[in-house]
């Protein structure tokens, strides 16, 4: 197999292949879908950045979910919107039975500095999946999915619908993130709670009559050193990180109220469970030991591990070079995303994909500015003819979907087991 390597002026390489391995058939049926994402790329490439000047954060997307929305429609697909009774979530669907394969689409912004996290080009990738793919869609068997899933930076709209089942049964939930500089099939992500505790004391004169009040702001300071004692037991992938919201009114009045919110992250769910009991019980001490009051809640949802399946990350990372994409190997953690919950129910698949050759951080301002260069266009281009590979691959090849389900379901008996 002979390979000549060019280099595009988007920093990604593109190989041009003198065969592959699909047949004359599969092959002619991919090209074709390359084709209709170059031919619908200004669509979405104009709805990237249409997100990128007016963006909206977690649950209030309603214009930018509008705009994926009608795209989709125009595409033919049958559109259920609002969905999940979440007001900017959508399902679209084009083709019925089985296989299935769902295109997830993020669209939310940061508060302050827009598309830091790059959603505007990554979500517009899936959709341009999804277009593309609606054009040969009478020619698969199966079902194509596209589902707009709000909010993944707060309060993860995925987890809600996990809950709901509305990914069980796919063959595979897909969708790349944006990256800066580095593009890497194994995604990572921490399991996470986040949890915010309470103090309740007594008011009194800080000065006059300190003795006769009970702090409540003691109570947090002496929680946030408990739990600095417990990093010694936990494992090096644990992190726990907090801020005080509330502790106090003024200097001169002893706290009655004080508030400290934590995320616990851990590799598993079953060990993020395990810490935070420990850090109940660093509460309840806490709290004992300043007579105050202790209660806890949840303030944002609760996030699952990443699971991973092998055969998926190996197809995908096959197209990849195919397409001439620089892979790096996983960098480890990369932190807690509402995805892991997918990864849960079905076999999911989250890639992080460079769409800028500069090694920049998510949630910076200067990677959202680079979201709007041409280089981040033309990888958009390139990230959703992976896509469209990969859902092709999936709905034609019955020995993947078993290989792919198959290490589904013995990665959730090695997660029961931990």
């Amino acid at each position: 197999m002979s390979r000549r390597r060019e280099n595009s002026s988007s920093g990604v390489h593109v190989y041009r292949k003198g065969c592959d391995t699909m047949g004359s058939a599969g092959n002619a049926l991919r090209e074709r879908l390359f084709l209709a994402v170059e031919g619908l790329a200004p669509k979405t490439i104009a709805l990237s950045d249409d997100l990128g000047r007016n963006p909206e954060t977690g649950d209030k997307e309603f214009e930018s979910s509008r705009k994926h929305v009608a795209l989709l429609r125009e595409a033919g697909y049958e559109v259920e919107y609002p969905f999940a009774g979440i007001p900017t979530a959508f399902i679209a669907r084009k083709g019925t039975g089985s296989p299935k394969v769902a295109l997830l689409v993020e669209y939310d912004a940061l508060p302050g500095i827009g598309h830091a996290c790059g959603h505007n080009v990554s979500g517009s990738m899936s959709t341009l999946a999804g277009l593309a793919l609606a054009e040969i869609a009478e020619e698969l068997n199966g079902q194509v999915q596209v589902i707009g899933t709000p909010a993944e930076e707060t309060n993860g709209a995925k987890v809600r619908m996990s809950e709901e089942g509305i990914f069980d049964g796919l063959d595979l939930a897909l969708m790349l993130h944006s990256s800066g500089g580095i593009t890497f099939i194994h995604y990572d992500c921490l399991a996470m709670d986040a949890i915010e505790f309470t103090y309740k004391g007594k008011t009194s004169h800080a000065a006059a009559s300190p003795w006769a009040g009970r702090n409540a702001l003691n109570g947090v300071q002496l929680l946030f050193h408990a739990i600095d004692m417990l990093r010694q037991h936990v494992i090096p992938d644990v992190r726990m990180h907090g801020i005080i919201p509330a502790g106090g009114e003024a200097p001169n009045i002893v706290p009655e109220l004080a508030t400290a919110r934590f995320y616990f992250r851990a590799p598993r769910r079953s060990i993020v469970d395990k810490v935070v009991d420990k850090a109940l019980n660093c509460a309840r001490g806490a709290a004992m030991a300043t007579e105050t009051e202790v209660s806890w809640e949840k303030f944002e949802t609760s996030f699952d591990d990443m699971r991973p399946n092998d055969p998926a990350e190996k197809a995908m990372a096959a197209i990849m070079e195919e397409l001439g994409v620089e892979l790096s190997p996983s960098p480890g953690s990369q932190g807690s995303s509402d995805i892991g919950n997918v990864s849960y129910r079905c076999p999911a698949l989250q890639p992080m994909f460079a769409i800028t050759s500069s090694p920049l951080t998510l949630h910076t301002r200067e990677f959202s500015e680079a979201t709007a260069l041409e280089e981040s266009h033309k990888a958009l281009v390139v990230g959703a003819k992976a896509l469209v590979a990969m859902a092709h691959l999936v709905l034609t090849d019955g020995s993947l979907r078993m290989a792919m389900q198959e290490a589904f379901v013995k990665e959730s008996g090695a997660s029961r087991e931990k």
